[in-house]
């Protein structure tokens, strides 16, 4: 089971390092196979802690600071209704929404051709309120967030550091709703913990790849391969 769970983490983390975010569509839908997601959701969120403060230490000057500000602020008026939905909905449902997340996002990714454009942050409330409800209930706030960005025309660097600047303090909110409302357990920092010598590689590696990649090629294979995580999750849902 160990293994198991820091190969998840190395490769969301490796995800979440190179591309700047989609380390819990990995993680999350995977652990969920390994854990309850009432576990697997709170230890995707402290892993992206980890990642997003490692990763803001070395490209902090690109963050754009007025956006990822208003991204955390409406979070914080989502995750309690996310919260809501994870306590107080089967997990079966709650797998069945996750997957539809995963395979919604994924498709959303490789069809779209970016035929609209935001020009400022007055929507960003709107994407943020969304990142909340989906960081709340399944620590995954990343989906509305990359929309937003490809919307907003962030070149990758920015992209990338941006979403950081988000993830920190979103995801240090998020933990603090899963100690309220008893989801922060000993068996989830043990996770975590065990954990961390798979994640630190994987976020070097990440940056790595990421200062290397030629082309989308391997960002194709990535969304390719959630959506079919999706469709899994989905069928296990509804078996």
């Amino acid at each position: 089971m160990t293994l198991k769970v820091g190969a998840v983490l190395f490769f969301a983390s490796l995800i979440r390092s190179t591309f700047g975010f989609g380390e819990a569509l990995v993680a999350v839908p995977l652990l969920a196979f390994l854990m309850p997601i009432q576990v697997a959701a709170p230890v995707a969120a402290l892993t992206s802690i980890t990642v997003a403060g490692i990763v803001l230490a070395q490209d902090w000057s690109e963050v754009q600071a007025r956006s990822a500000g208003w991204l955390v602020f409406s979070t914080l008026f989502g995750i309690p209704l996310g919260l809501l939905l994870l306590t107080r909905m089967p997990e079966p449902v709650v797998k069945a929404a996750l997957a539809i997340v995963i395979i919604g996002f994924s498709v959303f990714s490789l069809v779209s051709k970016r035929k609209v454009a935001l020009r400022n942050d007055r929507m960003a409330w709107l994407f943020g309120f969304g990142a909340g409800v989906l960081g709340g209930a399944y620590g995954m706030n990343g989906p509305p967030l990359a929309v937003y960005g490809t919307l907003r025309g962030w070149s990758p660097h920015h992209f990338r550091a941006t979403l950081q600047g988000y993830f920190l303090p979103a995801s240090l909110m998020g933990m603090g709703g899963y100690w309220l409302a008893g989801l922060w357990t000993p068996v989830v920092t043990h996770d975590y913990l065990v954990s961390l010598p798979a994640v630190v590689p994987g976020i070097f590696a990440g940056r790595y790849i990421n200062r290397r990649m030629l082309g989308s090629r391997f960002v194709v294979f990535v969304h390719a391969g959630l959506a079919l995580i999706g469709a899994l999750l989905l069928m296990q849902a509804l078996s």
